[in-house]
């Protein structure tokens, strides 16, 4: 009868570097949370993140300029006092006029946003830099554009194929039945592909945008699965019998 490799095979060593592992992959995941809130969080105008912030990230606002979205969408944050937003909106509103922009604008920008808004600061974000690089923010607010959602999906498949394969590669070690391991290993990466291919979907369908959320969640609950019921196999889970499949 074949032996297939379980924790109960690991060296403590093993298990201590595995637990390591996931413990950090988890807090990354935490982190990575937090950023996706703070992100998308109330771009609707309401406190908290809900399916319709997620549809104005990547469908836009079509009655609303770029600019005016991201300081509705928690940007403000990063101004120092309230009057600063309004200072801004209302150049936006009264047709962008550049010596007002040079005089009043600028001076906000520069000492605000430019950390992050600018080429050198090489984040994807867009620069805020010069009048030129503003004005095209103050058009029409129609969400991501393909040119950024394609850089951030080979970004997020690139480095989630990773963390999913290693915790997967570790959570396979877990005693249960085979065919539940095998679902809970593969349904993370067809959620993540859902998940992005839904990004561009929702550009487009704004209606999509639940698909997006439940994709994400779908992610998310599938990873904390793999890394608790993991470490709990590999340090308190007592096997009765040996196992005889992989």
């Amino acid at each position: 009868m074949p032996h297939y490799r379980r924790f109960s095979d690991a060296s403590v060593s093993e298990k201590i570097l595995d637990t390591m592992f996931l413990i950090t992959i988890g807090l990354g995941y935490l982190f990575a949370l937090a950023h996706t809130y703070f992100s998308h969080e109330g771009r609707d105008g309401q406190v908290g993140l809900s399916v319709e912030d997620v549809k104005i990230a990547y469908y836009g606002e079509h009655q609303q300029t770029r600019l005016g979205a991201a300081l509705n969408g928690g940007m403000d944050a990063n101004l120092e006092t309230p009057e600063q937003k309004q200072v801004i909106v209302d150049w936006i509103e009264g047709g962008t006029d550049k010596d007002e922009f040079e005089n009043k604008i600028a001076p906000i920008l520069n000492n605000n946003c430019i950390g992050c808004h600018s080429l050198e600061a090489e984040m994807g974000l867009p620069p805020l830099t010069s009048y030129e690089e503003v004005k095209t923010l103050t058009r029409a607010d129609t969400g991501a554009s393909v040119e950024s959602l394609v850089r951030v999906s080979h970004i997020h498949l690139f480095g989630i194929a990773f963390i999913l394969f290693f915790v997967g590669r570790i959570f396979i070690l877990c005693e249960m039945p085979v065919m539940i391991k095998r679902v809970t290993v593969a349904v993370p990466f067809l959620a993540i592909l859902v998940d992005i291919l839904s990004w561009y979907i929702t550009k487009y369908i704004p209606g999509f945008a639940f698909v997006v959320v439940l994709a994400g969640g779908l992610m998310g609950i599938s990873l904390t699965i793999q890394i608790l019921v993991s470490m709990y196999q590999m340090w308190l889970y007592k096997p009765d019998v040996e196992p005889i499949e992989m």
